[in-house]
């Protein structure tokens, strides 16, 4: 199983994590936007090489899953990371308010049933995690999940977190390496953001008056988070407290993240075997006969 690469934003998993020091900007020698952006583009670069061998070694799967505030960067990260990459072998899903039918089985399954195969890189858009952070902060939505029997709300989500931890274990051990980033993004960034999606024509579309609404439970959110990110950051399933403040920066962290971990996949393509390779000659003098047949025609 994964062992996650350790960066000053990887979440310790002894539950000593505190978003009172998690930082939403970047360092104060951080490359410029320009530069950023190259690196991310090398980043991917690579990654793109990596994916084929992913791919043709067909053991591992890769799942990303993305959390944050409304306006953390969330589609745009996704966008920049997989720009290169083949889109054959992405797989992603956004998960939104759930459908009757989701409602109809347990908080893992309309999840599960999206988890990438062997090959693959899969991305949540928001995924289970939900479950711990809007549901936690709005615990009346649990109403519409008809739980058996009533319980105290601690006692919930501490067996959401156990069943996270044992579902995301059990993925880890199946092969699949399991990278969590949580976009940190300060309250005031989020303030400026919202209001540029009413003065930018271009952005209204994406301005909502729900998620303005949504401000006026920061603290709990924040808490949620914390909680969560405690809860189930581990070696095999990390989470990573990336700075939004900054788009560029928060681009080039997530990118080269994933690379790291990736490359500690023992990945390679597969291996002919020698019963094989004993018919390559036979198989290329056929090619070549079958070639100059046709041009003599």
């Amino acid at each position: 199983m994964l062992k996650a690469i350790n960066t000053s934003y990887l979440v310790p998993f002894d539950g000593s994590f505190r978003i009172s020091v998690a930082s939403t900007s970047p360092p104060q020698n951080v490359s410029s936007d320009e530069d950023c952006k190259q690196k991310v583009k090398a980043c991917v670069k690579e990654l793109s090489k990596i994916q084929e061998i992913l791919y043709a070694h067909d053991y591992h799967s890769v799942l990303l899953i993305f959390q944050a505030m409304d306006s953390a960067g969330k589609d745009g990260t996704i966008r920049a990371v997989l720009s290169g990459l083949n889109p054959a072998g992405c797989q992603v899903y956004s998960f939104k308010q759930p459908s009757k039918e989701e409602l109809d089985h347990d908080f893992l399954w309309r999840s599960a049933c999206r988890l990438p195969e062997r090959g693959k890189i899969g991305v949540f858009n928001r995924s289970y995690y939900e479950e711990v952070l809007v549901v936690r902060v709005h615990p009346e939505l649990l109403r519409k999940q008809r739980l058996k029997q009533v319980v105290e709300l601690d006692e919930i989500w501490a067996d959401r977190y156990r069943a996270i931890r044992d579902h995301e274990l059990h993925l880890a051990k199946s092969g699949t390496l399991i990278l969590k980033f949580w976009l940190n993004v300060s309250k005031e960034e989020q303030r400026k953001r919202f209001l540029s999606r009413l003065d930018e024509p271009e952005k209204n579309w994406k301005f909502s008056e729900g998620d303005v609404k949504e401000r006026a439970y920061w603290d709990d959110y924040m808490q949620a988070y914390e909680a969560a990110l405690r809860e189930t950051s581990r070696p095999w399933a990390p989470w990573y407290a990336i700075p939004a403040d900054n788009k560029s920066y928060m681009r080039l962290c997530v990118a080269e993240t994933i690379l790291a971990n990736v490359k500690t996949l023992d990945l390679h393509y597969p291996k002919v075997s020698s019963e094989v390779k004993l018919r390559f000659e036979e198989l290329r003098a056929l090619l070549q006969s079958s070639s100059s047949k046709n041009a003599d025609n």
